[in-house]
């Protein structure tokens, strides 16, 4: 007589949907990012010589991208910045907030996020070149670039800044945290992707 009880086995290889599967989980995701964004931004310390100021703002910009890879990480990022566009207080708090303060001098830093996070995502998820901790590095140097970059010539714009100002007001004082955050958020990604697949 044959049994009515369903394999178990089969059952316990079937896979269970992720939460980040669906579309309730990956707009929950996109929401908490942001918010981690946010909260990031507020942790903060302001420069006399310079409109930018210090923040760990671009270390969770990166550990997002790193984490929740290219396309989920430009939505979050995007998501943010409507977030500050609305007026809601996500923003490095030594600003006016809002829509001034995201096209101020410092506007090219914060305009950059999505397309950092994403950069970073990237690296880290398509390469398939040395540890995971080297894949990370090398993601958020590329997003870090992209940052500066960004951030750069937008001062040099809204300041009409020579060379010399921009790399005084907007490269060389965050040059060493950002090798520290550089750091922290590949050793993160990289202890987080391999807690994903143990």
């Amino acid at each position: 007589m044959s049994s009515s009880l369903p394999n178990t086995s089969v059952l316990a290889h079937q896979p269970s949907r992720s939460i980040a599967g669906t579309l309730p989980g990956r707009i929950a995701i996109a929401i908490g990012a942001s918010l981690f964004v946010g909260v990031s931004a507020h942790i903060s310390f302001p420069l006399p010589f310079t409109p930018v100021p210090l923040t760990l703002q671009n270390f969770a910009v990166l550990l997002v991208g790193l984490t929740l890879g290219p396309v989920a990480a430009f939505s979050a990022m995007t998501l943010y910045l409507a977030e500050a566009a609305m007026g809601l207080p996500v923003l490095t708090p030594h600003g006016p907030g809002g829509l001034l303060q995201m096209f101020g001098p410092s506007g090219g830093y914060i305009l950059s996020y999505p397309f950092v996070a994403a950069a970073a995502g990237w690296v880290f998820r398509s390469l398939r070149i040395g540890s995971a901790y080297a894949r990370a590095t090398l993601g958020s140097v590329l997003g870090t670039l992209i940052l500066f970059t960004a951030g750069s010539i937008w001062l040099a714009q809204t300041m009409h800044a020579s060379a010399q100002g921009v790399w005084t007001m907007a490269i060389a004082p965050f040059l060493p945290g950002e090798i520290v955050k550089i750091a922290a958020a590949a050793g993160l990604a990289a202890s987080i992707q391999r807690l994903r697949r143990s």
